[in-house]
């Protein structure tokens, strides 16, 4: 029988009777340099793991000359820790384990924090396709188990690099159960400018998401006049980033070709992203969001209050409905049909005002195909854009392109006006 014993960095102590007394009695001790200090004054005979996957290999031969062996791990050893390779050697029935506090819970404990639904995530080796995954959808709790390439800053950098629209406070919890202990929170911004901050090598992260604040007066200073930073926009709590990303919204800002005191429909408005950038370029101009969810009306109403624009009209209406009754546009964004694309365009054809503008962003081919055909059957002049943009993201010391996903944009305008591309 292999035991395999879970240790905290205070040692013995963190032992029960129980355990301490199987790590006594092993002929055989196993663990890292530092487990093995815990005990200098055993009796039996030390091997040190210098590599896990080689020496839990040569193991098979080892036991069969020692009658009572020990294996020393840090935390719970089914927890991503090394019981997992010796299921994969040996057979259940000659391993025991003996689980300590695992790095996780004495981090959640420390931040006081309950981590039942935490979403729990290993860095070690391994690439941080996960936890961008889990940051994309917004999760409220996520713990990641670091190493020297996705350290603290790292995360924190990754974090910056995804512009997603929510934020999180980073716990850095150091030396669990140590007398060194450290456990300090960052904002992301904070924790990735400590570039030259070494954190201890026996470090967890814990991202705790934070409630939306609003705007202060200095941040809508300085915010840019043109293409607003997604991070800014609140966005649905599950799916935050199902917004017009910046890089798209700044296209279709420049393809509407906006002027002073227009009318302007924005069809499918979701969060009103696309509607809060045009009311904030064109103050003196009415902006109509439609959109169909009663959750994307909240969040139109609440961007619009924070940033405090006042010319934006949210409608809650499944479109073609209620367009019929709105003033006559001179531009239109349609970001969304809800499967009803042409009999919107039939009545946008009949209210778009003499040299207006209608910008459709598609997501398929099919919806490609469809506006295509309904231009030709209703002789307008179209201009396709295919918008493939990827950005930066920052993976330890690395930067890879992360693509977007790709867009259809088509401009119609009347035949009697050759409009120039913007």
């Amino acid at each position: 029988m292999i035991k395999v014993v879970g240790i905290g960095l205070n040692g013995k102590e963190s032992l029960a009777t129980k355990t301490k007394t199987i790590v006594e009695q092993a002929t055989l001790l196993i663990g890292s340099d530092r487990h093995l200090t815990y005990f200098p004054n055993h009796s039996g005979n030390k091997m040190v793991i210098k590599n896990f996957f080689e020496d839990i290999k040569n193991l098979q031969e080892i036991k069969n000359n020692h009658e009572y062996i020990v294996i020393l791990v840090s935390g719970d050893p089914l927890f991503f820790g090394l019981g997992r390779l010796l299921l994969e050697q040996f057979d259940i029935e000659e391993l025991e384990f003996y689980p300590h506090l695992s790095s996780i819970q004495l981090g959640f404990s420390r931040v006081k924090i309950p981590w039942h639904d935490a979403i729990i995530i290993s860095g070690h080796g391994r690439h941080l396709d996960e936890l961008i995954s889990s940051l994309r959808q917004g999760q409220e709790k996520i713990a990641i188990l670091t190493d020297s390439k996705n350290n603290p800053q790292a995360i924190a950098e990754l974090f910056l690099s995804l512009k997603i629209p929510i934020n999180y406070d980073i716990w850095v919890c150091e030396n669990l159960g140590d007398i060194d202990e450290k456990v300090n929170c960052f904002t992301p911004q904070i924790l990735a400018s400590l570039t030259n901050y070494q954190f201890s090598a026996l470090n967890i992260v814990i991202l705790l998401r934070k409630k939306d604040l609003n705007l202060s007066q200095k941040e809508l200073e300085n915010l840019p006049i043109f293409g607003v930073e997604d991070n800014y926009f609140l966005s649905f709590k599950d799916r935050p980033g199902l917004m017009t990303k910046k890089e798209v919204r700044m296209i279709i800002l420049g393809e509407l070709g906006l002027k002073s005191q227009q009318i302007i429909w924005d069809i499918g408005a979701g969060t009103g992203s696309v509607s809060i950038e045009i009311a904030r370029l064109c103050p003196n101009s009415q902006i109509y969001a439609i959109e169909k969810t009663a959750m994307g009306i909240n969040l139109i109403n609440k961007n619009s209050k924070r940033f405090k624009v006042n010319n934006i009209t949210s409608i809650q209406a499944q479109a073609p409905n209620k367009l019929q009754t709105l003033p006559n546009p001179n531009r239109i964004f349609l970001g969304g049909s809800g499967g009803n694309l042409i009999d919107i365009l039939d009545i946008c054809q009949d209210k778009l005002a003499k040299n207006g503008i209608i910008i459709i962003a598609l997501a398929t081919i099919e919806n490609l195909g469809i506006s295509l055909n309904w231009i030709k059957k209703n002789s307008w002049n179209y201009q396709l854009l295919n918008i493939n943009i990827s950005g930066s993201l920052s993976v330890g010391n690395l930067t890879r392109l992360a693509p977007l996903n790709p867009i259809f944009l088509v401009k119609i305008f009347k035949k009697n006006k050759k409009i120039p591309r913007t």
